[in-house]
């Protein structure tokens, strides 16, 4: 089964896959684990900060083992590709899709590099995602230093002149773990027109963790310094995916919390161990709930697969 597909059907049945990044082999395996028991097919994405840390032939084999470990539809997806070699670098390590942001350039630009990627890419037989619009927020390498909604009138020429498969839209997400200055708001307008001239396409939410408030307020009483974080509610998100051909939901910033509350608890729990599978196992435990919360009563994407 092919990315496309998941797509189709998901426009078809009103439901969205999540990308959740990983940057270790306990998030890789929780998000896996999370997607198998739910009987969800799922992205597992990777952004180039990611790939450098954990080094080319370690994600090589960790795509390869998770493959034959785990048989619901996964997909390894390079979360946002900066430039041509990047996203070649990873059609070339087997990656299933690769993201072209080039969401920093002039539109003409933008159109360009995005083409050469997805010509590239269908080579392969590896799909493409492009990105339209831009958005605050800093989150690995990624850094946006100004919000502008996607055009619906240039995402019809985008998709039509590029050939992507998918479509990362601007909407009012921002990446980070500080999303809105006041209350929550997406444009669901703009989200409309969109869909009403590319109509039957999927697209894309980036910088869409939730941010859960209790998870905040357990970091902090467990001796972290967290302030001004707010995020995307889920009702947001699940009415972009059931009403929307949102397609695609990225979730990082929501992992790496539930990741820092885990060991933060396990040690003030246990100050004297040293035991860093135990502890690990703690934090993959966490990924894992979170992953399936996500899949079931947001995404809606449980027994797709």
């Amino acid at each position: 089964m092919k990315l496309v597909d998941c797509y189709k059907d998901a426009i078809k049945n009103g439901y969205a896959l999540g990308a959740f990044n990983f940057c270790n082999l306990e998030s890789l395996k929780a998000i896996l684990s999370s997607a198998q028991k739910n009987n969800s097919p799922v992205i597992v994405a990777i952004s180039s900060g990611a790939l450098k840390y954990m080094g080319d032939e370690y994600v090589k084999g960790f795509m390869l083992a998770s493959k034959k470990a785990f048989s619901i539809p996964m997909f390894f997806h390079l979360d946002h590709g900066k430039d041509y070699e990047i996203c070649e670098k990873a059609i070339n390590l087997g990656f299933d899709s690769v993201m072209i942001d080039g969401s920093a350039l002039e539109f003409e630009e933008n159109i360009k590099l995005t083409k050469k990627v997805a010509d590239l890419a269908h080579s392969h037989g590896v799909q493409v995602e492009g990105e339209l619009g831009r958005l605050l927020g800093t989150e690995d390498e990624h850094v946006g230093t100004q919000s502008i909604y996607t055009s619906p009138s240039q995402a019809k020429q985008f998709v039509e002149q590029t050939g992507v498969d998918s479509l990362a839209i601007a909407i009012g997400t921002s990446h980070g773990i500080s999303k809105f200055s006041g209350e929550p708001k997406l444009a669901f307008d703009i989200l409309e027109q969109i869909q009403t001239l590319v109509p039957n396409f999927p697209f894309v939410l980036h910088g869409a963790s939730s941010v859960d408030e209790q998870t905040i307020v357990d970091i902090n009483n467990l001796g972290g310094n967290i302030s001004h974080a707010k995020g995307v509610p889920e009702t947001m998100l699940e009415k972009a995916c059931t009403k929307y051909n949102v397609c695609k939901i990225n979730v990082d910033t929501d992992i790496r919390m539930a990741t820092t509350r885990a060991l933060r608890r396990y040690f003030k729990q246990n100050p004297e161990s040293v035991d860093t599978k135990v502890y690990f196992k703690s934090a993959q435990d966490d990924i894992e709930q979170l992953v399936s919360h996500k899949i079931c009563d947001v995404f809606h994407s449980n027994n797709k697969a």
